[in-house]
């Protein structure tokens, strides 16, 4: 079912189709969090580092793949705004093709990849068993969560934010159940919370693909959109490839700072890897604005409603900034008492303290450039996304997270302020494009 995103008001718009945007990533999130959280109450330092580690990789590849069918969200949502309904079912019928065969590809090559991946993480001894059979069970569950994502890529192209929360929330009730019964009751350790990841997954997608049977649409899907449409395969990797390498940009910088805590020991491991994890959790309200922005964007774009897709980008970087500016502060009082929920570690938990406490500060100037950064894809600019994240990963975070384990080992307030660093060049670089295309009257045309 379509809905109409360029009529009324725009902050009641953006709020009633971001919450449940926002309540999907919290819930999808949650997997990691529950994973983690119920590692930690039945295992030690080396299977909770395994399950961070692990699953930072999978939250990386799942970034990919969003970034990547952001084009077939954006231009789904162009075509809803400007009531082209066969351009609607070619672009989900393409979509459909491309991911099938992505599906593929990522499961094969990522499976064979696994003892590389181990080595070029620098996985603690204790925990490189127990991290490999993480990565093969996940991996071997790639066509699920692409085929996930990319039903809800759909729905929310469509103006539907609703359904994929629905499909997830089923998912996350399966996996916290399963986590308890494989992790808790059977001692499965690092393979028990991906064995729950997968079937969970699967849940999710059968239960999509029995709704989307199901529900009465004004947009009809046949065999004839299942073809092969060279300049809408364009068009979505036009826009859709940069995110994805943005995203997995950012993800590498995540990762190249793992493998700089892996590299100081099971203890900074642990701690970064938590935190890592709240962080992600933190980050839901950027993430939502982003996905939010693109697709309020996009719809009013394809209906030629300029000035109200401007309007969608301040209001979601006031949101976003209000509520990074509220995490930031309540980190400072309640990093010692949140951490403690994943491990009783007094080192870690140290550590830990240490790292959120800085670390956070990134989700007040993220808010900032995120719903800029769907803006700009919206537009079809998602270039302009790539280039900025790639600059501050390449001219900021690795540099700064290196200098500071350099020349502060053992401390993690440093390292914490390498990502809020990074996150300020790219601020500056979506206000100086943005005000750029704006005197070049740039905003008020379809690229």
């Amino acid at each position: 079912m379509t809905r109409n995103l360029t009529k009324g008001s725009v902050f009641s718009a953006l709020v009633f189709f971001s919450l449940p945007y926002l309540l999907s990533y919290f819930l999808q999130t949650l997997y990691g969090l529950a994973d983690l959280l119920i590692t930690g109450q039945f295992n030690g330092a080396e299977i909770i580092s395994a399950v961070a580690i692990g699953s930072q990789i999978m939250h990386m590849l799942t970034v990919i793949i969003v970034g990547l069918s952001m084009g077939s969200t954006v231009l789904i949502a162009r075509a809803v705004g400007a009531n082209e309904k066969k351009s609607v079912s070619n672009i989900i019928g393409c979509t459909i093709l491309l991911f099938s065969a992505l599906a593929i590809v990522f499961t094969v090559v990522l499976l064979f990849s696994v003892p590389l991946i181990l080595r070029a993480m620098s996985v603690p001894s204790q925990s490189v068993s127990e991290t490999r059979r993480y990565l093969v069970i996940c991996f071997s569950g790639i066509p699920f969560i692409i085929a996930y994502n990319i039903i809800s890529a759909i729905f929310r192209g469509m103006g539907d934010s609703k359904t994929p929360m629905y499909f997830i929330a089923i998912a996350c009730v399966v996996n916290v159940a399963l986590d308890l019964v494989f992790i808790g009751l059977f001692k499965m350790g690092a393979a028990g919370a991906a064995f729950a990841t997968v079937i969970a997954q699967a849940v999710s997608v059968f239960s999509a693909l029995l709704s989307a049977r199901k529900m009465k649409s004004d947009i009809s899907l046949s065999k004839k959109n299942l073809r092969f449409d060279q300049k809408k395969f364009r068009e979505i990797l036009h826009i859709g490839l940069p995110i994805s390498v943005q995203d997995g940009f950012i993800q590498i910088s995540f990762l190249v700072i793992t493998i700089i805590a892996n590299k100081q020991g099971v203890a900074v491991a642990a701690a970064v890897g938590i935190v890592e994890k709240i962080i992600s959790f933190l980050f839901l309200i950027p993430s939502s604005m982003l996905s939010s922005v693109s697709a309020l964007a996009s719809q009013n774009i394809g209906a030629h409603e300029f000035g109200r897709a401007k309007k969608t980008l301040f209001m979601g970087t006031l949101i976003a900034v209000s509520f990074g500016l509220i995490f930031a502060l309540l980190a400072q009082f309640l990093a010692r008492p949140l951490l403690s929920l994943f491990t009783a570690d007094e080192e870690v938990l140290s550590l830990g303290v240490q790292y959120l406490r800085t670390y956070v500060l990134d989700c007040i100037v993220a808010g900032v450039h995120f719903p800029f950064s769907g803006f700009f894809s919206a537009y079809g600019l998602s270039l302009v996304s790539f280039l900025h994240n790639a600059l501050s990963i390449i001219l900021v975070r690795i540099p700064g997270t290196y200098c500071a384990a350099l020349f502060y080992p053992g401390n993690l307030y440093a390292m914490g302020l390498a990502a809020p660093a990074g996150s300020f060049l790219s601020m500056l670089i979506c206000l100086g494009v943005y005000f750029y295309l704006q005197k070049k009257k740039k905003l008020d045309i379809i690229h």
